[in-house]
């Protein structure tokens, strides 16, 4: 399972958010403005924005995760979300030797096909090492005859190693990663993660970071979310047609974040 930290965030970040609104409207400067901002004049400059969609100064609060238990696949998708900043654990320099993996729901669900899975993921292991292991031999090699002791030969190798031996590593290689995105961002991130045509993994990353993100900007992210919640589907056609269930999905989700 997917497992999402909230590492750190704009401090303040909806008095952060409102203070940039207001200034756009105030002659005032802005420490006045930093000072006028009581609890309540922030909530109310927080639910005009998010009513009237006026979302440039929410790019001032910015959110950091640690992501843990997904899949290779996950990254591919993550990473087209542009507007953010990724870091993420290397298999060039980390050695994949016993590597985790993620079984997909509907695999697990069948025992022929998670034993086919299984399989396939200790036969990709097998490859892995024999790989890295011959192409550990070959640089060893060259490097001593370059002049590198045995012992420095042998670390160098097997790093250099990792770099092609990676390649037979299957999609459901998990890996870690921090991701950094702004308010805006995440809420367009929301939109389209948490719609359930979304993918199974994405979806629960995404839901995951949604409640880290309401429990410390309740007001900002008030209608993050799957556009479903707020408004008609924007799929058409390709509706899932689960309005109802979406709204009794995400009630409920709330009502057990607020206790």
């Amino acid at each position: 399972m997917p497992h999402v930290e909230l590492l750190t965030y704009t401090k303040f970040p909806e008095k952060t958010v409102a203070s940039a609104a207001k200034l756009c409207y105030s002659p005032s400067d802005i420490d006045a403005i930093q000072k006028d901002m009581t609890e309540e004049k922030i909530n109310h400059f927080m639910d005009i924005l998010v009513e009237n969609h006026h979302e440039s100064p929410i790019e001032h609060a910015s959110f950091t995760f640690g992501i843990e238990g997904v899949s290779r696949s996950l990254l591919a998708q993550i990473t087209r979300h542009r507007i953010a900043s990724y870091s993420v654990q290397s298999q060039r320099y980390v050695a994949a030797s016993h590597f985790s993996y993620v079984v997909p729901p509907e695999i697990a669900a069948i025992p022929a096909a998670k034993e086919e899975y299984l399989r396939a993921m200790e036969e990709d292991q097998q490859h892995y090492d024999h790989l890295s292991a011959l192409l550990q031999e070959k640089h060893k090699a060259e490097l001593m005859q370059e002049g590198l002791s045995e012992k420095a030969a042998a670390c160098k190798a097997q790093k250099m190693s990792n770099e092609d031996a990676r390649f037979v590593l299957p999609n459901a290689c998990t890996t870690k990663i921090v991701c950094t995105m702004d308010a805006r961002s995440l809420l367009h991130f929301f939109s389209l993660r948490c719609c359930s045509r979304a993918q199974w993994e994405i979806r629960e990353v995404a839901e995951q970071m949604l409640w880290l993100v309401k429990g410390v900007a309740p007001h900002l992210f008030a209608k993050a979310g799957p556009p479903c919640l707020y408004g008609t589907c924007p799929e058409g056609k390709m509706s899932c047609g689960k309005q109802a269930e979406m709204k009794a999905h995400y009630a409920a989700k709330e009502k057990a974040q607020n206790g």
